[in-house]
């Protein structure tokens, strides 16, 4: 069955396996999720548990939050999302879920917002190819025709310069090279979306083999 955990990126290193390969690994740091609701087929229609993350103080959070999670006895929740796919039973309103759940070897689907870049152009946010830069070329970095010269219209789907990142992104099939239960941290070989701090959600593999 399918099980998940939000937690934050921490950055990048690496470490030695014991045939003495370097690893570059990404840290992320999963502190101890709540159940807040679980739901179910005959009442939402589809099975999935609802987990919070990192605590908020009281005044940023209003009354109906604060109710949600009293059912949960806890507190606020900065961050709450829903992992679908488990099963439900194993999960009890209120219970803790840590990165014990998780082992070394295992494959994972990781999602994050990746990092925002800003308005560019075409070359850099498609990867197109630019001009010739000299030889009286007046086409640099341009993003090309605009199509033909019938339908007298810009096609929608042409590639153009734009808002570049700031995207949810779901890298597939990563390996978990490491868990430490202590400090609450995950180590998966590779990189994963998104800027130091962002939230991460780490599942199990929907297309391992």
């Amino acid at each position: 069955m399918t099980k998940g955990i939000l937690g934050r990126k921490i950055g990048m290193t690496q470490v030695f396996a014991e045939n003495g390969d370097l690893i570059p690994v990404t840290v992320i740091e999963a502190a101890q999720n709540v159940v807040l609701q679980k739901k179910s087929t005959d009442v939402d229609g589809y099975e999935a548990i609802q987990v919070g993350f990192e605590d908020k103080r009281e005044k940023l959070s209003n009354k109906p939050e604060r109710g949600h999670v009293a059912k949960a006895e806890t507190a606020p929740k900065r961050f709450i999302r829903e992992i679908r796919g488990v099963n439900v039973e194993e999960y009890e309103v209120g219970q803790e879920v840590k990165v014990d759940i998780f082992a070394a070897g295992e494959i994972v689907d990781v999602t994050g917002v990746s990092k925002g870049k800003g308005f560019q152009g075409a070359i850099k946010r498609h990867n197109q190819s630019r001009g010739p830069m000299s030889h009286g070329s007046r086409y640099h970095r341009r993003p090309g025709s605009m199509g033909p010269v019938d339908p007298n219209r810009v096609f929608k789907g042409k590639l153009l310069p734009g808002r570049m990142g700031g995207e949810q992104i779901t890298i597939q099939n990563l390996e978990i090279v490491k868990v430490d239960a202590e400090r609450n941290l995950i180590l998966v070989k590779g990189n994963v979306p998104g800027p130091k701090k962002q939230l991460i959600k780490v599942k199990s593999a929907i297309k391992a083999n």
